[in-house]
């Protein structure tokens, strides 16, 4: 063989020997591009995929055009996916764990839930440990406002209304308030306004200005209900087979994705609102009425999940308190 046959020989014996042992890990994720989450994610994928060398290469795939939102966790634990991003409280009827976040008026600003999210994470890793997942980062979003179709003064004033659910305390706020839950993914959300399935949910304003829910929704109150989160995740039995390197490598762009993240939905915030605002949309403060009638709703609640999260579940809420 020639000394030029040969060096071409070795290069494609190179190329195919790194192709050999680099891998495509497709990310599902139920929001679209455009949504600060998704954007993060996509910033993270790009760092695993520069910091491995290409070892391992991260694709996201948004707005549930891969799996759909509801999909998404099954999907990454049974290895038809081995990373995803999914809301946490979507879960929240596997255990009540999965629904910390979702507590109504516990902890209502970002540095009341990252406390609350520091005392919830060991129970909440181990939870995901057993299920076969390995969290790598998770992210909030912005305090949780109600939308509406019409101004609203007082909980009597949502009686039949159509609410979109998301989640077990989405559907049990239905309930306490009268409205009537119908279950919407989040790409599906415009759509389900638009043609008048849903009148009414609780969400961002992120979500809403993704969404352009000033098509459809007038009214928007910032009760600030809860700081719900976004967490990625990876199929342990994949996480396993990473090599050490690699996953220092995934753990750095982890960590650099939910400060980013966070930061994201704080600034997210007031950004959001206030185009909800420009587009025609009422902006504004619960009435006084409103504010106590969720309150007492939200002390139902609490209880309720206290009840259902058993020993963990308070251990959780006292650690958040300093008890």
């Amino acid at each position: 063989m020639s000394k030029s046959a040969l060096v071409v020989a070795t290069a494609i014996a190179t190329v195919w020997s790194a192709s050999a042992y680099a891998e495509k890990w497709d990310m599902p994720l139920a929001y679209a591009a455009s949504n600060f989450h998704s954007e993060t994610a996509a910033a993270f994928a790009e760092c695993v995929t520069t910091g491995t060398g290409g070892d391992i290469e991260i694709v996201t795939h948004a707005s549930g055009s891969l799996f759909p939102g509801d999909q998404i966790k099954r999907a990454v634990q049974t290895g038809q996916a081995p990373i995803g991003e999914r809301l946490l409280s979507a879960h929240q009827n596997e255990d009540a764990l999965f629904g910390f976040d979702s507590i109504p008026f516990l902890a209502t600003s970002f540095d009341d839930h990252d406390r609350l999210w520091e005392a919830a994470k060991p129970a909440y890793e181990e939870l995901l440990e057993s299920q076969g997942l390995t969290l790598l980062y998770s992210v909030p979003w912005p305090p949780q406002g109600i939308y509406f179709n019409k101004p609203v003064e007082s909980v009597a004033d949502m009686e039949g209304v159509k609410f979109r659910s998301y989640n077990n305390a989405t559907a049990r706020l239905a309930e306490l308030t009268g409205m009537l839950p119908v279950q919407i993914e989040a790409a599906e959300i415009s759509q389900a306004f638009a043609t008048g399935v849903a009148d009414s949910m609780i969400s961002s304003g992120a979500t809403g200005y993704d969404r352009k829910v000033w098509e459809s929704l007038t009214n928007f109150y910032t009760v600030d209900a809860w700081i719900p989160r976004n967490y990625v995740f990876v199929n342990s039995d994949v996480w396993s087979g990473v090599s050490d390197e690699n996953k220092n490598v995934i753990e750095g762009c982890a960590k650099l994705a939910e400060y980013a993240g966070y930061w994201r939905a704080v600034q997210y915030t007031d950004f959001t609102l206030g185009e909800l605002a420009k587009n025609g949309m009422s902006v504004e403060a619960p009435s006084e009425q409103l504010a106590s009638d969720l309150r007492e709703i939200g002390d139902t609640m609490t209880e309720e999940w206290l009840s259902d999260a058993g020993e963990t579940g308070q251990k959780i809420v006292d650690t958040f308190r300093g008890n």
